[in-house]
């Protein structure tokens, strides 16, 4: 009976652990999350943990007003998502995303930048 519920329990583990792994979480962007930079960035680069399914993958990058500034749809290479960006000036940038992996999950989620004025 003991040997059952140990056993129970490990697949237990195994199971959730594997769960927790199936998301598409960022990782990092370029620029960095909450960053201030010098220039303005061309392009915005975002990093997943997992591999993305491009049909179903997006990204919108807007100014302080609402405007959108980024030029349209994202590139996507396994787990990178890429999109152009327009010309921005010095302000404050708002970038939303939504994922979907290749396993079906899907995430999203919000972060800004700044260009130094």
């Amino acid at each position: 009976m003991r040997m059952l519920k140990f056993a129970a329990a490990a697949f237990l583990a195994v199971v959730a652990g594997t769960a927790a792994q199936a998301h598409a979480f960022l990782d990092h962007a370029e620029p960095r999350v909450g960053s201030t930079v010098p220039t303005a960035p061309r392009e915005l680069a975002l990093f997943f943990t997992q591999n993305l399914e491009p049909a179903f993958s997006s990204v919108e990058v807007s100014d302080a007003s609402g405007a959108r500034v980024d030029l349209g749809k994202p590139t996507i290479s396994t787990s990178t998502m890429r999109v152009g960006l327009k010309a921005l000036p010095p302000g404050t940038y708002r970038v939303r995303w939504q994922v979907l992996s290749v396993d079906t999950h899907t995430t999203e989620g919000s972060f800004t930048f700044h260009v130094k004025q």
